[in-house]
C-alpha cells in the first residue's frame, strides 16, 4: 500500500495534522495503535450522561485551540464564575491570582490564609536571586519567594498540568514568562502591574472536550486505522516505508511523509535506526501516569457550599491521595444542565515517579477519592456511579534544559526531508499547544518539498 502521507497517532496532534495535510490535497492515512482516537479527550456514559473523562478544558488565552474551533464551526463554552480553592493547612481556601505561585497581589494572598504568617513574611522578603540558565520552576520561586509558597501553591498549580514536581519542572519550557521576569528584576513588582484578566482563561465545546475527535475525523477527508501498531520506519529510495500490525501478520505501508505524532518512546524506537540522536534524547523524557476518577452524585446529597467552587486544589504537602477535585457541576453549566438531580465531579490522582498510588484496583482508587473528598470538602455521600480513567504514562515531563533537547531532536530529524514529529512531548501539553506542535510539523515537511 502507497500513500501520500502516513500520520502515526491519533491523539489531537495527529488528528490536526493529518486533517492540515488533507486540506492541501494529499491522500493521508492516520494509524492509531489502541482501538479509539482522540488520545487524551475523551467522554464516557456515567450514570447515564457522557461527560469527559480525560482533558476537559483548553486554554481561552492561546489563539491555536481558538482558531480551530472557528474553522468547525463551534462556539465554545467558558467556565461559571465559581471559585477554585486550595486545600492548605487543614481547610479550603480560595485560590490567590497569582502567575504560577507568584501573587499579583500580597494583600489578597494574605487574605486567604493559604500561607503561615512566616511563609507570608517571606514571601514579602523577596530575595535577589539571579538565573541565567535554565532551572526549574520550584527552585526560581523558592530562591525568591521562599519553600512555603512553592509547597503551598506552586505543586499544586503544576501538578495539575504536568502531574509533575515543581522542583524537577523546567521554568522555560513550562512558564517562559516568568524566567523573563526574574531575569529583569523583582517578581512581585512585576506581578503587581500584570493586568487584571479581560476575559476567561479556559474554554470547551459544548458537551465536552470528548467530542472534539469525531469533529476533526468527520470534517477531515483523511483515512484513519485503529489498532494499527506502527513497529518500525525505514528509509526508501522514494520516501518512507512503516510496517504495521502484528509480527504475524505485518503488512508494509509505504508513503512519501511521514509525521510522527506519538509520545516520546514510541517515537524514540520508531527513530532508532532513522535518527538515533534524536531517538536517544527522546527515550530520556520521563512521563507520569495518572487516574481520574468521575462520580455521580444526587443533588441533593451535595453540600451546598460546594455549588459555588469550581474545585479544589491539593497540595503534596498536604498527605492526601489526590491531588485535586474538579467539581464538574460547578464548573460548567453544561455538565450541571445534563441531570437537574444528578451532580457529576472528578479527582485526579497520580504525579511522576509516584505510580504505586495508581497500582490500586479501581474501587480502591473510588473509596480513596471519597475519603479525601468527605476530608477536604465535606462530602460524605454514596456516589450513584463512577468511573475510573487510567491514562498511563500520560504526561511528559519537561526537565530542566527540555528546550535545547527539543531543539536537538528537531534538528535530527529535520535532516530528513519528509519526516516530522509532533505532540505533547515537543512545545507543552495543553490542546491549543499540541494543536501548534502538529501545524509546526505539517509546515516543516510542506516546506521541504
Amino acid at each position: 500500500m502507497e500513500r501520500d502521507v502516513v500520520v502515526v497517532g491519533g491523539g489531537v496532534a495527529g488528528l490536526v495534522a493529518a486533517r492540515d495535510l488533507a486540506a492541501t490535497g494529499r491522500d493521508v492515512l492516520l494509524l492509531e495503535s489502541s482501538p479509539e482516537l482522540g488520545g487524551k479527550l475523551r467522554g464516557r456514559e456515567v450514570a447515564g450522561q457522557v461527560v469527559d473523562v480525560g482533558a476537559e478544558a483548553m486554554i481561552a488565552r492561546r489563539p491555536e485551540g481558538l482558531a480551530l474551533a472557528d474553522d468547525l464551526g463551534i462556539d465554545l463554552v467558558h467556565p461559571t464564575p465559581a471559585t477554585s480553592g486550595v486545600f492548605s493547612r487543614g481547610e479550603v481556601r480560595t485560590l490567590p491570582r497569582s502567575l504560577m505561585g507568584v501573587p499579583f497581589d500580597l494583600e489578597q494572598l494574605a487574605a486567604s490564609r493559604v500561607l503561615s504568617r512566616e511563609g507570608l513574611a517571606r514571601v514579602a522578603e523577596e530575595s535577589d536571586a539571579a538565573f541565567d540558565d535554565d532551572v526549574s520552576v520550584g527552585d526560581l520561586v523558592a530562591a525568591r519567594l521562599g519553600d512555603e509558597v512553592v509547597d503551598r501553591l506552586v505543586e499544586p498549580l503544576l501538578g495539575g498540568v504536568y502531574a509533575g514536581h515543581a522542583r524537577r519542572i523546567s521554568a522555560a519550557a513550562a512558564v517562559p514568562q516568568l524566567l523573563a521576569m526574574a531575569r529583569r528584576g523583582s517578581l512581585l513588582e512585576q506581578a503587581a502591574a500584570i493586568p487584571a484578566a479581560s476575559g476567561p482563561v479556559f474554554a470547551t465545546l459544548p458537551g465536552g472536550m470528548g467530542r472534539l475527535p469525531a469533529l476533526l475525523v468527520g470534517t477531515g477527508g483523511f483515512e484513519t486505522r485503529t489498532s494499527a501498531t506502527v513497529r518500525a520506519l525505514r528509509r526508501t529510495p522514494t520516501g518512507w516505508a512503516l510496517t504495521v500490525g502484528p509480527t504475524t501478520a505485518a503488512e508494509t505501508v509505504e508513503a512519501g511523509v511521514v509525521v510522527l505524532a506519538t509520545p516520546a518512546a514510541p517515537t524514540a524506537r520508531l527513530l532508532a535506526e532513522v535518527a538515533p540522536e534524536a531517538a536517544s534524547v527522546l527515550a530520556g523524557v520521563e512521563a507520569a501516569s495518572v487516574a481520574v476518577v468521575t462520580l455521580a452524585f444526587r443533588a441533593s446529597d451535595v453540600p451546598e457550599a460546594l455549588f459555588d467552587r469550581s474545585g479544589v486544589l491539593v497540595p503534596p504537602v498536604e498527605r492526601r491521595t489526590i491531588k485535586a477535585t474538579t467539581f464538574s457541576f460547578g464548573k460548567w453549566a453544561w455538565v450541571r444542565e445534563l441531570d437537574p438531580d444528578l451532580v457529576f465531579l472528578r479527582t485526579s490522582l497520580g504525579r511522576h515517579r509516584e505510580e504505586s498510588v495508581l497500582q490500586a484496583d479501581d474501587e480502591a482508587l473510588v473509596r480513596v477519592s471519597l475519603a479525601d473528598l468527605a476530608a477536604i470538602a465535606g462530602l460524605h455521600a454514596s456516589p450513584v456511579d463512577t468511573h475510573v480513567q487510567r491514562w498511563g504514562g500520560a504526561l511528559p515531563q519537561y526537565a530542566v534544559g527540555h528546550i535545547a533537547r527539543v531543539a536537538r531532536v528537531r534538528a535530527a530529524v529535520e535532516a530528513h526531508p519528509g519526516l516530522a514529529v509532533c505532540g505533547a512531548s515537543y512545545d507543552g501539553v495543553g490542546i491549543p499547544a499540541v494543536i501548534g506542535s502538529a501545524r509546526r510539523a505539517v509546515a516543516s515537511v510542506t516546506r521541504a518539498e
